[in-house]
């Protein structure tokens, strides 16, 4: 922020508003009562001060362009079109559709949208070159701006297993960069680590190394790279936590010659949604989507209130839909690009996650990189430790879920309401790896109240 406001009252430095808060505390310690510290080892002051600041950084967001994102399963072709342009014509104004298989009739699905205008993503767990190529040329007859969501490591972290094995994916992956050059085809999967409990150094570290494998090991990338961010509740630390990704990303792809910013599409953590009291969901995606929007993601697709127990549905759409539609045209998030520039408190949390990240993105790299810490488990260990932590808060009391471990409704049932499974499977497989495993913090407790409903 470099234009100066209230010239006209006198300063006050940082050590006055020390001394009178200190006054004010009357003889109790000044960092036992005020400072608190992070689960990322940070330690938050009650105030920050220009004093005190360092120089700003230099973090380009241009919130005024992000974009509504509606997802979109397709299981019905026809009625996934019908209900695509449906959802265009409520205020949607990109698409995230996820596709089971490559039976799907990709050109019919894509050529009855509005492709010159209407950004698409799509999201499948299957590394099919013929298909991609389809896509890509789709993409280069309709000038159309396509995301496709592929991501071998991710695949890897999460399921287990490779799509087929690491040299095979990998040369698939560079024939789709050298052959669909009209997509953006390379996508990041950061939304694994925090939705499994990884703190917030930790997911920016994860992510960074993620992103590093890829530029270690493929030909090229000339296209941006999509991350798929989940955003928590914890408001000022997730808007410095995009931030601090773009600022660490870009500092990364110079050392590639990465000509392009990261890409970010930004969706609610399901870590903290509930079964119970499903309605406070709604405040709890509406604080995490102002973080994404602030913190400066390119495109926001938020989560549905019943998203964890109910198939996708018109009423839970559109109210999802509706909560960005307020931020954005009645809340006016738009109106102003780096929002978040000269908050110093945002500053220096930012500075802080960015430094930290890039310790233990560095530890990483030294110790073989990221594909083989997750072969010998080390990231899987490091997240299920910061993830018992925060269950342990939770069961504990000290970390609150209004609805559930605070004032829940012990009149409230659910069971008869359950369309989907809102807990984690067990499927028992060989894979190569142990996988991450998502998990929501109240399923425990939730699971225990199912059972006294029966």
């Amino acid at each position: 922020m470099s234009n100066k406001l209230f010239t006209d009252f006198e300063a006050v430095s940082s050590k006055q508003w020390k001394t009178q808060i200190q006054y004010e505390l009357k003889g109790a310690d000044y960092n036992e009562t005020l400072v608190w510290e992070s689960p990322e080892g940070i330690k938050v002051r009650p105030f920050y001060h220009i004093d005190e600041a360092a120089e700003p950084l230099t973090i380009p967001t241009e919130v005024s362009g992000f974009k509504i994102v509606q997802n979109i399963f397709v299981h019905d072709l026809e009625k996934s079109i019908a209900r695509a342009k449906e959802t265009l014509s409520r205020g949607a104004e990109s698409l995230r559709f996820t596709l089971e298989n490559e039976k799907v009739d990709i050109e019919k699905l894509l050529t009855s949208l509005p492709l010159e205008t209407t950004p698409v993503y799509l999201n499948f767990h299957f590394l099919d070159l013929p298909f991609i190529e389809k896509i890509n040329s789709i993409a280069k007859k309709h000038n159309a701006t396509i995301y496709l969501h592929v991501d071998p490591i991710g695949q890897l972290a999460q399921d287990g297993n490779w799509h087929t094995n690491l040299d095979t994916d990998f040369n698939t992956l560079n024939d789709i960069a050298l052959k669909c050059t009209n997509l953006n085809f390379l996508s990041i999967n950061s939304s694994l680590y925090q939705n499994a409990g990884a703190n917030i150094v930790q997911q920016l570290a994860y992510t960074l190394s993620h992103v590093n494998e890829y530029f270690n090991r493929m030909v090229t990338i000339g296209s941006p790279v999509t991350i798929q961010v989940a955003v928590g509740t914890n408001y000022f630390f997730e808007i410095a936590k995009l931030r601090a990704l773009r600022l660490l990303f870009t500092t990364l792809a110079k050392e590639y010659d990465h000509k392009h910013e990261c890409h970010i599409i930004a969706v609610p953590t399901k870590r903290n949604k509930t079964l119970y009291d499903y309605n406070v969901n709604m405040l709890r995606t509406t604080t995490e989507c102002m973080s994404a929007i602030l913190g400066g993601a390119n495109s926001v697709s938020n989560l549905a209130y019943d998203a964890i127990y109910h198939k996708d549905n018109e009423f839970g759409d559109r109210i999802s839909r509706n909560q960005l539609l307020v931020l954005k045209h009645e809340s006016y998030f738009d109106l102003v690009n780096n929002p978040s520039d000269g908050a110093y408190y945002i500053e220096s949390l930012t500075n802080q996650l960015a430094e930290k990240a890039l310790t233990l993105f560095k530890d990483i790299e030294a110790n073989g990189g990221f594909i083989t810490q997750l072969i010998e488990g080390t990231i899987q260990r490091k997240i299920g430790e910061s993830a018992k932590k925060e269950q342990e808060l939770f069961d504990n009391g000290k970390e609150i879920l209004l609805g559930t471990n605070k004032y829940p409704n012990k009149e409230d049932r659910m069971s008869h309401d359950l369309e989907l499974y809102p807990f984690v499977k067990v499927n028992p497989r060989k894979t190569l790896i142990t996988p991450i495993i998502e998990k929501r913090l109240a399923e425990k407790l939730e699971q225990e109240r199912l059972e006294t409903e029966k």
